[in-house]
């Protein structure tokens, strides 16, 4: 028996899709001889899954390039429900009891919701040093402060420029959130859910993730190329289409051992 030999591989976890029969994908899993992935099978749902001798796997560019790698081929004929990078199983039983079974009622939701629908990535940014040459121009009080300061030392001004990155700051942010509002009023008529994730640099002027129907994506394309067309003097646009829909799904997994 497996259990006198050696212990059952776990398993490590890439998404939830609708297929009764198991199968097999062409792509190999995350490790470093590229186990195969298949599926673990409860009902009509499925683990997409492949063996697994390790707990954790390092954050490194070559193991997230596999995982997203496997999820791109699954997602070519399925709707997926993504794991989070780094899931590993203990065992098969635990996918299919702890997952597949117990949870059929949520995950069945999940797919009819996620059913046809992608994750669109949009991100924008100033161009370098651009929005503070605009700020500037547009503003006399921070043009007037500024100017003020030329040929003073460092010293004599410390209050001064303290009171100019105050203004700098508050007039960022607003244009941050008319920008911001700009695009999104132009890209979320075509999304059926949204969410705007936080922004990481001062540049970033917008994170936004949007869930559309399949068949709207051309539409939103358009959009986007309009938007670089009227803005793109301001604004750098980072756009990425049919992505796994992590924003939209949040599968909170604890393995009972």
């Amino acid at each position: 028996m497996r259990s006198q030999e050696q212990p059952e591989p776990g398993k490590y976890f890439y998404c939830i899709i609708r297929n009764p029969e198991p199968r097999e994908f062409l792509t190999r899993g995350i490790g470093e001889q590229g186990a195969l992935v298949h599926t673990v099978v409860h009902n009509d749902l499925a683990a997409v899954v492949s063996d697994s001798p390790v707990e954790e796997y390092d954050n490194s560019r070559r193991n997230m390039i596999a995982h997203t790698n496997v999820l791109e081929e699954v997602m070519r004929e399925y709707t997926i429900l993504p794991v989070r990078f780094g899931m590993v199983a203990p065992s098969v039983q635990a996918i299919r009891e702890q997952m597949l079974r117990r949870r059929y009622k949520e995950l069945d939701q999940l797919l009819r919701k996620m059913n046809g629908k992608v994750e669109l990535g949009l991100k924008a940014f100033w161009y370098e040093d651009s929005i503070y040459k605009e700020i500037i121009a547009t503003n006399p009080m921070i043009q007037q402060l500024r100017d003020s300061l030329v040929g003073r030392t460092a010293e004599e001004t410390y209050y001064q420029r303290i009171k100019l990155g105050e203004l700098v700051e508050t007039a960022m942010k607003t244009r941050r959130e008319d920008d911001a509002a700009l695009i999104m009023r132009a890209v979320s008529p075509m999304a059926i859910d949204t969410r705007i994730n936080a922004t990481i640099t001062e540049r970033m002027v917008l994170n936004a993730a949007l869930l559309v129907e399949h068949t709207r994506e051309p539409e939103v394309d358009q959009i986007v190329q309009q938007l670089d067309a009227d803005l793109g003097r301001r604004l750098i646009f980072k756009y990425v289409g049919s992505a796994p829909p992590y924003n939209f799904v949040n599968l909170i997994i604890r393995w009972d051992r």
